[in-house]
């Protein structure tokens, strides 16, 4: 059968390497290796009979890996990261690059693969490192932000790398052969900008208006595809014209539409790219190279995570952060496999070099989780031997906390709750990461500690240890499961309420110790739908029933376990059912010159009059000899039905 034969070899055995990654814990793409490896032709058996085509097949695979980063790159993620993200990143490209070019230089290589090894180490691994921090509960964390930040840009550099380094190869390379290619790649890009800002959105609207999602699709996937061959026609990279074709749709109203079609099809053709990458890969050599595939492996794991760490610490992030970033990116990524793809194709580096590179990238990524999981020990054992770090703090009183709030998060729910507490006169401190929002906080006379709430020494800033309430606003649940975690070791007898968004969230907060969980999203859902019942002219008394049937419900673990909550969830129930309202005593009314004795408010309709006002003046309570008169507004307590009673009796309109 062929190819068709080939790819559906490709696809079983994908599939059960896939499963046996899952099982390990290890990301999809190590699974996809495997497999390749095992129907590869270094190891026999079931073997895939035309390499190249699926090579071919493989290209695809990556023109819509970088398709899908240009639609999914967003510069809001880099906002709270920015400096170390966009100077940051181009510094630790730069120094890890050199730092490989020593390595191949110790290994005895010439210049030119020496120069690509350090590209290739530079670039770190997005996959890897999302699932890493997903099973470590660190995903919201300081240290998360900035190295998701650092990923970000450095998938972005794999385009730029593989159009010069690829010049670097050429007999007639000097600096105007570079500049070319830098002045075609500008020129092409300003071209598809141009062209893609005007045609694009057009074809795209035309094609959408015909609601027809295949045809979308093959819109999509022929944009991308179609501007790559015109870059490779241009001179330059297949890949690289996907990845402007991406940068350009994604600016139009139909990228998020685009990505979610793309991603089944990225993901396919991804398949086929990492297991060709598996296929090149030589248990044989691996056996014969085991020494050398170690040291590669140590070196490139120290010098990037010194490295790493070291710049983390030099723009301004200081505790874990640095340690954390230099055990979680030290490793090498997947797009050094389109890299050494794209120099094995240009003869850069040779089929030994490509292995020993594709042999180091995989111990490292495997290796990922179990050094990432070293950052809290590590940190610990060098607490023992270095004093901490002064925490930046702004108007925390000078005799110290104890008995106090910590509202960990100043965005709005959080200064809601701060005023109040300030206006009651209630000792708090406020936690917050943003200098923006510190900057508010500070102006509005709060006392704040500038830091993640996610790390303990921040918590110990606030005095949480002595804290009597911790307020958790955030509404990340990876940052409020570390926030838990924490404030509950430093301190076992703490009161918790905090912020969920989802039932399954909420569920883990109680599960863990939070003495009580609010859900906005269902109290807003519940208000809106209160809202609808009463246009649709539901009776007052059965949507209160129906709405407390269903708070009630969702609430349940919480009433079981705070009696307090009960108590007073009980009472919002009874105030609920009773309604204070002020009507105006119309001159034509009977009750007019009349005392409230005489009309038998309370007897005749079981309504309670709580306050009168009268020509500016209240008159609280006002006694059963107590004469309307015209003009007078009335204060009336009472259920709806009591309340129309009381309007019918007074011939209020």
């Amino acid at each position: 059968m062929g190819i068709a034969a080939d790819i559906a070899i490709i696809i079983v055995a994908a599939l059960l390497g896939g499963l046996v990654a899952q099982k390990l814990g290890q990301p999809l793409i190590l699974g996809y290796i495997l497999a390749g490896v095992l129907v590869g032709p270094h190891t026999g058996g079931v073997t895939v009979s035309d390499v190249h085509g699926i090579e071919l097949l493989a290209e695809i695979g990556v023109a819509l890996l970088l398709f899908a980063i240009g639609l999914e790159f967003s510069f809001k993620e880099l906002r709270p990261v920015r400096r170390i993200a966009l100077l940051g990143t181009p510094i630790q490209l730069i120094l890890t690059i050199a730092y490989g070019c020593a390595i191949g230089r110790l290994l005895g290589w010439p210049w030119l693969p020496s120069v690509w090894l350090g590209a290739l180490i530079s670039l770190s691994s997005t996959m890897v490192l999302l699932k890493t921090l997903m099973g470590q509960g660190r995903l919201g964390s300081l240290s998360s932000r900035v190295m998701i930040g650092m990923l970000i840009v450095q998938d972005l550099a794999v385009v730029p790398l593989m159009i010069v380094l690829p010049q670097l190869g050429q007999p007639t390379f000097d600096l105007s052969s570079l500049a070319w290619a830098a002045a075609k790649a500008a020129g092409f890009l300003a071209l598809m900008v141009l062209a893609g800002t005007r045609l694009i959105p057009r074809l795209m609207a035309l094609i959408a208006n015909w609601n027809s999602r295949e045809l979308f699709l093959l819109a999509v996937t022929a944009i991308g595809l179609g501007v790559g061959y015109a870059t490779h026609l241009f001179g330059l990279s297949f890949a690289f014209g996907a990845f402007v074709a991406c940068m350009v749709l994604g600016e139009s109203d139909y990228s998020h539409q685009a990505l979610s079609d793309v991603v089944p099809l990225r993901d396919l053709f991804g398949l086929l790219f990492f297991v060709s990458v598996g296929m090149l890969l030589d248990p044989a050599f691996l056996w014969a190279n085991w020494s050398a595939i170690l040291l590669l492996v140590v070196l490139v794991s120290l010098g990037k995570g010194l490295i790493l760490g070291a710049l983390t610490r030099l723009f301004g992030y200081g505790n874990s952060a640095p340690l954390a970033v230099g055990l979680g990116l030290f490793q090498i990524g997947e797009f050094s496999f389109v890299l050494a793809r794209v120099g094995l194709g240009s003869q850069s580096i040779s089929g030994e070099q490509f292995s020993l590179v594709l042999s180091a990238t995989i111990a490292t990524m495997l290796l990922t989780p179990l050094v990432s999981g070293l950052t809290s020990p590590l940190y610990a054992l060098f607490r023992r031997w270095v004093p901490r770090e002064p925490m930046q703090t702004i108007q925390l009183p000078d005799t110290g906390l104890r008995g106090h709030v910590v509202i960990a998060g100043a965005g709005r729910v959080g200064r809601h709750v701060a005023l109040v507490l300030k206006r009651l006169e209630q000792e708090f401190v406020v936690i917050e990461l943003d200098p923006r929002r510190v900057e508010q906080a500070r102006e509005a006379g709060f006392p704040v500690v500038y830091g993640d709430a996610s790390q303990e020494v921040v918590l110990r800033a606030a005095g949480v240890d002595q804290a009597q309430l911790l307020l958790i606003t955030a509404p990340v649940i990876a940052s409020a499961r570390l926030i838990v975690y924490q404030a509950r070791r430093l301190n076992p007898g703490l009161r918790m309420v905090a912020r969920a968004e989802g039932l399954e969230q909420m569920r883990w907060l109680q599960d863990h110790g939070v003495d009580e969980v609010v859900q906005p999203e269902f109290e807003a859902g519940l208000e809106i739908t209160r809202q609808a019942l009463i246009c649709l002219h539901i009776p007052p008394p059965q949507i209160q029933r129906f709405t407390d049937a269903v708070r009630r419900e969702l609430y349940a673990p919480l009433y079981q376990n705070s009696g307090a909550y009960l108590t007073l969830a009980q009472l919002q129930q009874a105030a609920s059912q009773l309604e204070l309202t002020w009507l105006a005593i119309p001159a034509s009314s009977p009750a007019v010159d009349h005392s409230i004795a005489e009309l038998a408010i309370r007897t005749r309709t079981g309504a309670s009059v709580v306050g009168l006002l009268r020509d500016g003046v209240l008159h609280p309570n006002p006694t059963a000899d107590h004469r309307l008169a015209a003009g007078d507004l009335v204060g009336v307590l009472g259920t709806p039905e009591q309340l129309a009673a009381f309007q019918a009796l007074l011939e209020i309109p």
